[in-house]
């Protein structure tokens, strides 16, 4: 046994377990190169047109994604120019049914008024239409009354009616007469 130790240990001395011999090593390299060079003519075109197509995709999809973002850019700018533009619509539309408003309800108060005199005049003209018929129911009245109370007290019929009214009318004037400067003074 301590020989096949002594003659592991002096074939250990001759080579290195960490250092391949050299035949090994042309071959390995040799079907490294081989194995290489298959790899670097069959799958790496084959890797580099994939990864080509991913990368088209990539860009393809990104200028797909800036136009749809410039698309809906522009979208979005039209939709804000036709909500201003309605809004401002709305605001005039506003302003016109105020401004319509307030004529409405000008010509709706000059109606109010024109009404309010009509029914003035025609009230001022009825109390005067009233005031001269009872003016004159009363000055026939007073006439009637006057000249029964003369006839009594003259003892003479007054019936002759022109000359009844003539006194009447005299009379009447009178009183008018002093209503008017009696009122004037006030």
């Amino acid at each position: 046994m301590t020989s096949a130790l002594v003659f592991l240990a002096a074939e250990g001395e001759k080579e290195n377990p960490l250092i391949p011999p050299w035949p090994e090593l042309v071959i390995g390299l040799i079907a490294f190169v081989i194995v290489f060079g298959f790899l670097a003519k069959k799958l790496l075109p084959n890797i580099n047109k994939v990864l080509e197509e991913r990368r088209e995709a990539i860009e393809g999809g990104i200028e797909k994604a800036e136009a749809a973002q410039t698309e809906a850019q522009s979208v979005l700018e039209q939709y804000k120019a036709q909500l201003a533009e309605a809004r401002h619509e709305a605001a005039r539309l506003r302003q016109e049914a105020q401004e319509q408003g307030a004529t409405l309800i000008a010509e709706m108060r000059a109606e109010g008024q024109r009404q309010r005199e009509e029914i003035i005049a025609a009230g001022h003209a009825q109390i005067q239409a009233d005031r001269k018929a009872a003016a004159s129911a009363l000055r026939q009245d007073v006439g009637k009354l006057a000249t029964e109370l003369a006839g009594k007290l003259v003892g003479e019929s007054l019936e002759d009616h022109a000359r009844q009214s003539r006194v009447i009318d005299r009379f009447l004037d009178e009183l008018d007469d002093k209503a008017t400067t009696a009122e004037a003074a006030r």
